[in-house]
């Protein structure tokens, strides 16, 4: 049994601005499965696909405070494409953000609802990686976060080291999965969040017990009856554990 990660969830108060942003923003398409619900989809994929991340964007009543524990990071082929989708991004209503990120060659901007994101200079590893290069999580310990989220998943720990650790799809393809250690304690729910998916055909509560055996913790974050259960990671951190599909 497995599950994997499929999509980033991203609250936002104008959840229809936001995700008309990010659908501009990374040049994919945008629907609606709901009220309050914009799906931000890549043109080209059936979802899910490993070889990418769909992006759901959630209306919530609670304004964002503080930064992000969560954010992405995308991924630019040349200076001249990084200072272009720089430019870009601050058309469709992106701004600088200072997060005491100092003199760096990547470039710290919030898109219209406050949510951090960073556009990387180039790197060889997310060269043909498609416009997210990662999601990257703020964390007390990298090398926990890889035991458990290694576990997790059915994805690959790439690297571990006491500052970073990186995982990919088994599959060899699509975004990474990044934990970065940072000072910061998690004080307040995250504003992004991962859901995953089992398998068609697996048991949603033999993977959701298979998770809390590993370190996952229940939440009740008010949502009631619904189909999909809400975990949290080692380090506080939620995800939606979906229905098989």
């Amino acid at each position: 049994m497995a599950v994997r990660l499929i999509q980033i969830a991203m609250n936002a108060r104008d959840e229809a601005a936001a995700g008309r942003f990010w659908a501009d923003a990374l040049g994919w398409g945008l629907s609606s499965e709901g009220p309050g619900v914009s799906n931000v989809e890549p043109t080209g994929f059936e979802y899910p696909d490993p070889a990418t991340l769909f992006l759901d964007v959630i209306a919530v009543p609670e304004p964002k405070t503080g930064k992000n524990r969560v954010h992405v990071d995308l991924a630019t082929t040349s200076a001249e494409h990084q200072s272009e989708l720089v430019a870009r991004l601050t058309d469709l209503g992106a701004r600088p953000a200072d997060i005491g990120q100092g003199d760096v060659p990547w470039t710290v901007l919030a898109d219209p609802e406050g949510n951090e994101f960073c556009v990387l200079e180039p790197r060889e590893i997310y060269r043909d990686i498609g416009p997210i290069a990662a999601v990257v999580v703020d964390c007390a310990d990298p090398r926990a976060m890889a035991a458990f989220w290694g576990e997790a998943m059915d994805w690959t720990v790439h690297e571990v080291t006491d500052d970073l650790a990186r995982l990919r799809s088994s599959k060899g393809v699509g975004p990474y999965l990044e934990f970065i250690r940072t000072p910061d304690a998690k004080t307040v729910k995250n504003r992004v969040h991962l859901d995953l998916r089992p398998y068609p055909g697996d048991d949603h509560a033999a993977e959701v017990n298979r998770l809390r055996a590993l370190g996952a913790v229940d939440v009740d974050l008010g949502q009631g009856d619904v189909p999909w259960t809400i975990l949290a990671d080692p380090e506080g951190n939620e995800f939606c554990v979906l229905t098989p599909a």
